[in-house]
């Protein structure tokens, strides 16, 4: 559960620390107070989208810090390496800057915002005022209904069937063609084979046909500078070279090398110097051979690297992605040519696809079916407890219209039907729904799913919207009937419901040096009752307002006392 929220620097609220408890937890104040922005801030920290204008003016950055304990067995836990204190607490913070930066972190560990938006969804669930919309979208129901039935197995399996289908049908798809297109496209691809084949390319060509050029270009400055250097070193006819002068030399020290040991040394390295003038004149003897050519070779060269240039502009710009496009294009005409062959085996796969994937549908269907009994049967007690006891509601469904009569979500079409008085017909909820009953609809699902979820807090960001009098009443006691088994946390404008909270929060706002500030204050019993005073009859309190709300309270206290709480049905019936 959420134990302690800290907040600084969120829209107007400056800095507050609010300590939840176990059981239901209620947020009240003035319009505009910052109740919601409770709300946006547990959101934050759980790595929901923000905005820089979240950030309170005047200031850089803002920080929001959660703190979990009684946290359930997440396998998230182990996959990311990551687990609570020796105290089984869990700290999440998020810090928001005015560059758009965040910094979030996890136990003092940094984690990424992905991270800490995996682990919220897992810990705690929001739902805002404008939530019960999704009851309008008959896209969302069969969602609803998945998470009700825990279908993730079944849908799992019948998924990667599903998958098995898309791939073969495309495949085919690509193959399919009438004979004109697959005429006019063999006749191109065998030209363009032709083409690539008749040039005879080999891997690394044009780099090596690039450097051959080059030598060719400049080869009569580099023979005369090779010639050059040859016979300075071997001499000519008359006159010597280097490599006769070093061995006179040599010769010359050695004769008279008796009388001094340093004679003997340097004919020594004469010598030795002759031997590498020697190699040396080795090597341009060698560089003079390579750098015969024929007069016809640049020309020769230079039509090739023509070839070569005009197959670049079509084919690749390396001699190598030429080559694996005549790999492709020799591919693809092979497939053409056995298109009947091949169209053959992927329809008899695709025959063994479709039926693996039509069984796993039938059998998804048939739990889906069976569910949907489970939760009609559990959404009609919850709206009878919330004062809707004349309600029908039922789960219709429909076969799929689309390729195969499936799609990635199975074969079935589901939207959710309800009558909301005797004798009215069935009809899809997003038609005859009205704001009260969508509110309590919303609810009596979110409690139900709620029982399947390791989930233990629930956020209601005043949800009670349109709902008043005998119906407001119901709703608190079935917000009280939540709050025995999952931490809530509610923001409301109803007494009735304020008054059934376990811990009561009221919402200020006020100014201080030119500033607009909130703050959050728990409130005791007899703030309690100033506050549902003020719900009830707004700025006038008179002392029968005072007496009608601590009945409130006590009658709150009773319902509480007499154990309606535990008597809650869990798992489905």
């Amino acid at each position: 559960m959420l134990s302690i929220l800290h907040i600084e620097n969120i829209a107007v609220i400056e800095s507050a620390d609010i300590q939840f408890d176990a059981g239901f937890n209620v947020l009240t104040g003035e319009t505009g107070a910052g109740k919601s922005i409770v709300v946006d801030a547990i959101g934050a920290v759980l790595g929901g989208r923000t905005s820089r204008d979240l950030i309170r003016t005047g200031t850089k950055s803002a920080l929001v810090s959660a703190q979990f304990s009684e946290l359930p067995e997440l396998e998230w836990f182990r996959e990311q390496g990551i687990e609570p204190d020796e105290d089984g607490v869990l700290l999440l913070q998020r810090e928001l800057r005015t560059d758009g930066k965040n910094v979030c972190r996890l136990n003092g560990r940094p984690v990424t915002l992905s991270q800490l938006r995996e682990l919220g969804h897992q810990l705690l669930d929001i739902h805002g005022q404008h939530d019960g919309q999704q009851l309008l979208d008959p896209s969302c129901h069969l969602n609803y209904l998945d998470s009700f039935g825990e279908t993730g197995d079944l849908l799992g399996q019948y998924q990667t069937a599903y998958k098995i289908v898309t791939q073969l049908k495309k495949q085919m798809d690509g193959l399919e063609m009438d004979e004109g297109e697959k005429a006019r496209k063999m006749d191109l691809l065998s030209y363009q084979i032709q083409e690539l084949e008749r040039a005879d390319l080999q891997p690394g060509e044009d780099e090596a046909l690039m450097e051959r050029k080059k030598l060719l270009r400049n080869a009569g400055k580099m023979t005369d500078a090779v010639n050059s250097a040859f016979y300075s070193l071997y001499g000519g006819h008359d006159f010597q070279g280097a490599v006769d002068l070093v061995a006179t030399a040599a010769g010359a020290l050695q004769q008279v090398s008796r009388y001094s040991d340093g004679f003997g040394e340097l004919a020594e390295k004469l010598e030795d110097l002759r031997y590498e003038l020697e190699d040396a004149a080795e090597l341009l003897r060698d560089q003079q051979e390579g750098l015969e050519f024929s007069p016809n070779e640049l020309d020769e060269l230079e039509g090739r690297l023509d070839i070569i240039y005009r197959l670049r502009k079509k084919y690749g710009n390396t001699v190598e992605e030429m080559m694996a496009y005549l790999e492709r294009c020799q591919r693809e005409l092979e497939e053409i040519q056995d298109s009947s062959d091949t169209m053959e085996r992927l329809r008899k796969k695709l025959d063994v696809a479709l039926a693996e994937a039509v069984e796993k549908s039938q059998k998804l269907s048939a739990l889906r079916k069976k569910e949907a009994t489970a939760l009609e049967q559990r959404i009609q007690k919850e709206l009878a407890d919330l004062d809707m006891p004349k309600v029908r509601f039922q789960v219709e469904f429909a076969p799929k219209t689309c390729e195969f009569s499936m799609d990635a979500t199975g074969a079935d079409e589901v939207q959710f039907l309800m009558s909301a008085n005797v004798g009215e017909s069935l009809k899809p909820i997003q038609k005859i729904a009205s704001g009260g009953e969508l509110a309590r609809i919303m609810l009596a699902l979110k409690n139900v799913l709620a029982e399947n979820e390791l989930i233990t807090t629930l956020v209601f960001d005043e949800v009670d919207t349109g709902v008043s009098g005998r119906a407001a009443q119901k709703v608190a006691r079935k917000m009280a009937d939540v709050g025995a088994h999952k931490q809530v946390l509610c923001v409301t404008h109803l007494p009735q419901i304020a008054a059934m909270a376990d811990v009561h929060f009221s919402v200020e706002k006020g100014e201080r040096k030119g500033r607009t500030f909130t703050e959050v204050e728990r409130l005791s019993h007899q703030r309690r009752k100033e506050e549902l005073a003020r719900l009830t009859g707004g700025a006038v309190i008179s002392d029968a307002i005072l007496e009608s709300a601590e009945q409130l309270l006590s009658e709150a206290e009773s319902y509480k006392r007499k154990g309606s709480r535990s008597s809650i049905t869990s798992g489905k019936m």
